[in-house]
């Protein structure tokens, strides 16, 4: 087996097998755009629920007023 055989074979994995998926959605493209986006869409709601997630807890613990806020990290901040 040679060095050539090993990459053709790298390649043929992914053309032929692990990028399949990606093909068929933009093959869908033609048919529903949303549809064709569904990875995009998921990822995009995932984004939206951990940073709502995230800004009520900020709120919460700003709420309790349990962080002391009186140091810096450096002195001449103030």
């Amino acid at each position: 087996m040679s060095w050539r055989g090993f990459f053709e074979g790298i390649e043929s994995f992914f053309v032929d097998v692990a990028f399949l998926p990606f093909d068929y959605l933009r093959s869908l493209n033609s048919v529903n755009w949303f549809l064709s986006n569904i990875g995009t869409w998921i990822l995009m709601t995932i984004g939206f629920v951990a940073f709502f997630y995230w800004m009520a807890q900020l709120y919460k613990f700003n709420a309790a007023g349990e962080e002391d806020r009186s140091s810096t990290s450096h002195s001449y901040l103030g």
